[in-house]
């Protein structure tokens, strides 16, 4: 179900409220531009600031404005099981086609209760699951054997891995026997990742370019990684530019210079400084953006 470009999307804000006209234009922006996927309400989506009112909202308006033309991921993990579910049962009445989990962040359980954690969750919902490992943000990651024993649950269906480990999709490939979504959650190393058996990236940059990083997987699903290596070095830039500041500052800036919301954000993210703004605008222009 998921593979290729999809994107993480931001949540617009307008006077420190939910930007829903802005909202339901990015995402038939994305849709226009070829985008393979989209995920609402993950970090990037603010979802650790907005209420629970907001990021149903945001699921329910994600659902509505794609209308089944391409598949939504609804972020609904939390470290606590309980609301985990809660969120996913929202996004199953929503209409979503799949639901993304974290977990582990400042409780800091180990393996058997992360393990725990995902197959009560599991056991709880309806929808399929994409797993996010993300120790970076959550201190703690699932191993690569955990993985494969949450993968032996019918409705785990991927992973999104923000390890930064590249041999990662090798050793889960060689223990998990079933259709499996190997999404990469980091741009700048899709490739290697695709390179090592995933098949697609939940993308920040494609929030700006997301044209560019469609092509980018298409070309990894034909194979032709040389090229597809050539366009990551042309979009490197731009990658790098988005994340000076802690995101999503950086790619609601460059989307306020494309017309689609403005550049607020909610505390504790604030708007960029003036020197990394001149940075991004002068890469979009040099990439054509604007």
């Amino acid at each position: 179900m998921f593979y290729g470009a999809i994107t993480a999307l931001i949540t617009p804000f307008r006077n420190g409220q939910l930007d829903e006209e802005a909202l339901r234009k990015i995402v038939r922006w994305q849709i226009d531009q070829g985008i393979n996927g989209l995920v609402p309400v993950g970090t990037t989506g603010e979802s650790p600031t907005l209420s629970e009112h907001e990021h149903k909202r945001v699921i329910e308006i994600t659902v509505q404005e794609t209308n089944k033309a391409v598949p939504v991921l609804a972020g609904a993990g939390s470290n606590n099981p309980v609301e985990a579910v809660n969120y996913s049962e929202f996004a199953y009445q929503a209409g979503a086609d799949a639901t993304l989990h974290v977990a582990g962040y400042y409780n800091r359980p180990n393996q058997t209760g992360l393990y725990e954690h995902f197959k009560y969750v599991h056991d709880n919902s309806k929808l399929p699951i994409i797993l996010y490992n993300i120790p970076p943000r959550a201190v703690v990651g699932l191993e690569v054997a955990t993985l494969s024993r949450l993968a032996e649950l019918p409705r785990i269906i991927g992973v999104k891995d923000a390890t930064g480990d590249l041999t990662r999709p090798i050793r889960e490939r060689a223990l998990i026997n079933k259709p499996f979504s190997f999404l990469s959650g980091d741009d700048v190393t899709t490739v290697a990742y695709n390179v090592g058996g995933g098949n697609g990236c939940i993308s920040v940059t494609s929030n700006v370019a997301p044209k560019q990083v469609v092509e980018l997987q298409r070309l990894c699903r034909e194979g032709n990684y040389v090229e597809a290596a050539q366009l990551q070095d042309k979009l490197f830039a731009l990658h790098s530019a988005l994340f000076i500041e802690p995101n999503p500052a950086g790619p609601k800036y460059a989307m306020s210079l494309l017309g689609l919301c403005t550049e607020e954000c909610r505390l504790p993210m604030v708007t960029l400084q003036d020197s990394t703004k001149a940075t991004i605008r002068k890469i979009m222009e040099e990439l054509e953006l604007i």
